[in-house]
């Protein structure tokens, strides 16, 4: 029963190891400033951003530049001051930053201060640009309707030369006097 106590520094290195790896897993990675937001405020940006696939952590900036560092992703020092949360996506990349876009708009807060899409570093403003995105199934939607298109004028050009053969037909039966 000699349990052994960690010392603050094991502890440090292991929340240094999670975070990382939940790095190198992330697909994009956007820091915030989440200062003005409530406790309610969170929790709901939290379970928002979890619905669609990501994971809202908030966690020592000391800790968050080690693993950056850990995964050779430039940590800009001068933007990871402050209160400063990190947002992981895992399966969609844009969502959890619309997600980010809506609570800001909604409630003044979290502030985007940057990011990363794969390994590139990206600044508050192409972030809120990705932000105006539509979603991944609205643009599916779309590309099957662009794809639907062509076929969909095919078909109506072939009803419409068979409306007109049809008329046609009749105007000729009219012109000669048949009623049958």
């Amino acid at each position: 029963m000699d349990k052994k106590a960690k010392s603050a520094r094991q502890i440090k290195e292991e929340k240094v190891e999670i975070l990382s790896e939940k790095v190198a897993r992330a697909k994009s990675i956007t820091f915030t400033n989440y200062h003005g937001l409530g406790a309610n405020q969170l929790a709901q940006l939290r379970n928002q951003i979890k619905k669609s696939g990501g994971e809202f952590l908030v966690e020592k900036n000391s800790l968050i530049k080690l693993a950056l560092t850990k995964n050779k992703l430039p940590a800009p020092s001068d933007q990871l001051t402050g209160p400063t949360a990190a947002t992981l996506a895992y399966e969609d990349e844009i969502a959890p930053i619309k997600d980010i876009a809506k609570s800001n708009k909604d409630f003044g807060s979290p502030l985007f201060k940057f990011g990363f899409f794969g390994s590139d570093l990206l600044d508050e403003a192409t972030l809120e640009k990705l932000s105006l995105i539509p979603s991944r199934n609205a643009l599916e939607a779309s590309l099957v309707g662009y794809l639907a298109s062509p076929i969909n004028g095919f078909v109506f050009a072939l009803k419409a030369n068979l409306a007109n053969l049809v008329f046609a037909l009749n105007e000729i039966k009219n012109q000669r006097g048949g009623e049958n």
